[in-house]
């Protein structure tokens, strides 16, 4: 994720904001209320005046999840699902470089098409993808870990 700040230039959290990224992230979790729907939170004006705001649950974990990036130091950025990608964009995602992701595009693994002579990605496949991916490493990971304990080779 990268931190986009008003003028869509990329901007690296400074310390002073990891430190209060680190609390704020803290709080918030500990006070949250998974079972709801939604959460409350207050806000303050900058005359000091306060106002109750209620917001759906996911939108707070993704604050929260916001937070702790910038706490790590890491930048953020908020990519909707229906934003069609240029193919060093998708690239970028994957942490693949650009020739590996157009030849996934061109073996039909991720679907795209043309604008001009130029690939876009939807994010939502790009993302389908991803998941998919992810998922099938982890059950590789799950096997591979099983068949080490089977032999006996594991630590334990």
């Amino acid at each position: 994720m990268q931190v986009i700040d008003r003028q869509n230039k990329l901007r690296i959290p400074s310390e002073s904001e990891m430190e209060l990224s680190t609390l704020s992230s803290r709080i918030l979790s500990s006070v949250q209320n998974s079972d709801r729907e939604t959460q409350t939170i207050k806000v303050e004006s900058s005359n000091g005046e306060e106002q109750s705001l209620l917001i759906p649950t996911f939108a707070y974990e993704l604050f929260i999840d916001i937070l702790s990036q910038m706490a790590q130091g890491n930048a953020v950025t908020l990519i909707p699902v229906h934003a069609e990608l240029s193919t060093q964009q998708a690239a970028n995602i994957l942490n693949v470089s650009r020739p590996h992701l157009i030849k996934l595009l061109e073996s039909g693994e991720i679907p795209y098409y043309k604008v001009g002579k130029h690939r876009r990605i939807l994010a939502q496949k790009l993302y389908d993808y991803k998941s998919n991916i992810d998922a099938k490493r982890s059950q590789t990971l799950d096997e591979l870990t099983a068949f080490t304990q089977e032999l006996g080779l594991d630590d334990d």
